[in-house]
């Protein structure tokens, strides 16, 4: 399974990095302009410090679009267990499933998680025994639906 890079350790983030991050993560399209006069600074430093914050892997600014605004209205929590097959195997074949949006190696009573999003319900069976349950290594699934999201964090995440 692809890894993530890993941040370069001589790239030490002070409080403007921090603070820079901070004003990205609530507005992702505020300008180099605009950061510099908020943190009172030139634009060309602000600029600088940005390339420097993604050339080190510590930040990246993506676009994040709402599950419900594209149409997705089931979110599942999907477990597996895996046999006759390393489980990064596994995992790197249900991260190809265009459904699947987080997949994790993982410790405990399930060897994988994932999570699943659907149009709805109607894609469940499909996604289930068509997709999944063809996987070769995968020895049981157990699928959880998502009655109520109380927390999905976007601001830390691993940079591939």
């Amino acid at each position: 399974m692809a890894k993530a890079k890993e941040v370069d350790p001589s790239v030490k983030l002070d409080a403007i990095d921090q603070k820079i991050i901070a004003i990205l993560r609530k507005d992702g399209r505020a300008t180099n302009q605009e950061l510099a006069r908020r943190l009172g600074m030139a634009a060309a430093t602000v600029s600088a410090r940005i390339r420097r914050l993604e050339a080190s892997k510590a930040m990246k600014v993506v676009a994040v679009t709402d599950f419900a605004a594209i149409g997705y209205k089931v979110l599942l929590a999907v477990g597996v267990q895996v046999q006759g097959r390393p489980a990064e195997h596994v995992a790197q074949d249900l991260a190809k499933l265009p459904e699947v949006f987080s997949v994790h190696v993982v410790t405990g009573a399930r060897d994988i998680e994932t999570l699943v999003a659907l149009h709805d319900f109607d894609e469940l069976h499909s996604l289930l025994l068509r997709d999944i349950a063809k996987i070769k290594g995968i020895r049981t699934i157990e699928c959880g639906i998502a009655a109520e999201v109380v927390k999905y964090n976007f601001e830390v995440a691993p940079i591939s």
